[in-house]
């Protein structure tokens, strides 16, 4: 491998220390031996971390629309001066640069999380009626601008088939072992962990917080809840729900304290809403319970059902009952040896099938192949 090798990855959405982005790729490329930039548009300092140099190319926050026709075309004249061997996208818009930084001889790869089409489909802030006519739109021409890329990165194997490149694989968004959460020795029976349940994630509508909370009421369990609301006006909603009163909200959390948190907790909880990308989806959280060594009830879809059934590491039920959610709860509290049989389980299966550690093999294998 060439030592030398200059990456830099590209965002313009996502936080500079986004798991996927920089703790999971970036700082793993870098201890692979790569030299490693990263290019955001948070609107704060650059700096080094892990020994990768972090540029910001927005001065002042924007909205949606001038980010898109703006930040780009910022990041692109970054690139031209850094003059780096492969650029990593991670956001579709980022994609109008495709052209212009090939015809300057660098390799361009775009890093596809979600499928796009989708997505738009239950965007809250695109009206209803013009969803699904969006989601063709931009579908077609997401597939335009990617035509001429380098080499594809994707999560899961539906994304694949939506795009035509002979350079594509799919990195599954496994947690990292060597995170310190992975070593300790978790007992559900600990006084340790005061909290019944816990969520950490995107917080909205489609992601069953309302079924969540409301099953509190029922269950009169304790909900360990930390994450970002992706639309404003959702919290004031839901603090009047009945449950809301078994809810200690922790907010947005760094990646240290997420992890103290699932350790303060007894069962996971990824009751996602069955919309098109979700049943599609892999989620991270559901992994990272799994490593905590905490039993996940999850929303019982045909992928989620594969893993959570299969290696016996927790529940699964429809995410619209909520009985069926409480009554899950309430069996893993009541019987902690079956809750930490599954936690255990689940641990094992990071172990030994869901982590990282192949997945950096893999992206390195490509950018060493173009």
């Amino acid at each position: 491998m060439n030592k030398q090798m200059h990456v830099c990855h590209i965002t313009s959405v996502h936080p500079r220390y986004d798991i996927r982005i920089f703790i999971k790729e970036c700082v793993s490329l870098q201890q692979h031996g790569y030299m490693v930039s990263l290019i955001v548009a948070d609107g704060k300092d650059d700096e080094n971390k892990h020994d990768i140099n972090i540029y910001n190319v927005r001065t002042k926050s924007v909205g949606r629309i001038k980010r898109i026709l703006q930040i780009p075309w910022k990041i692109y004249t970054k690139i031209l001066m850094l003059k780096p061997d492969i650029v990593h996208l991670h956001d579709p818009e980022l994609l109008i640069i495709v052209k212009f930084l090939i015809k300057k001889g660098i390799k361009v790869i775009y890093d596809v999380h979600e499928n796009l089409p989708k997505q738009i489909l239950t965007k809250y802030w695109i009206a209803a009626p013009f969803r699904k006519f969006l989601s063709k739109l931009i579908g077609k021409i997401e597939l335009y601008l990617a035509k001429d890329l380098t080499a594809i990165v994707t999560v899961v194997p539906e994304i694949v088939d939506r795009f035509n490149n002979k350079n594509i694989i799919i990195l599954y968004n496994y947690p990292i072992l060597s995170d310190n959460l992975q070593q300790q020795t978790i007992n559900v029976n600990s006084e340790h962990h005061k909290i019944d349940l816990v969520y950490i994630g995107s917080i909205s509508k489609s992601r069953g917080i309302y079924e969540l909370i409301k099953s509190l009421s029922l269950s009169n369990l304790k909900l360990n809840l930390a994450g970002r609301f992706s639309e404003t006006t959702l919290y004031p909603v839901i603090q009047k729900l009945d449950g809301f009163k078994n809810v200690i909200y922790h907010g947005v959390l760094s990646h240290n304290d997420a992890n103290q948190l699932l350790h303060n907790s007894r069962v996971g909880i990824v009751t996602l809403l069955p919309t098109p990308n979700h049943l599609d989806s892999l989620p991270i959280k559901l992994f990272e319970y799994m490593m905590a060594g905490i039993p996940v009830i999850a929303s019982d879809f045909p992928k989620w059902r594969d893993i959570v059934v299969t290696h016996n590491c927790g529940l699964v039920v429809n995410p619209f009952n909520i009985t069926q959610i409480a009554e899950a709860c309430l069996y893993l509290i009541n019987n902690p040896d079956i809750a930490y049989t599954m936690g255990e389980n689940g641990r094992k299966a990071i172990n030994k099938l869901f982590n990282w550690n192949n997945e950096v093999e893999k992206l390195c294998e490509l950018y060493n192949n173009i």
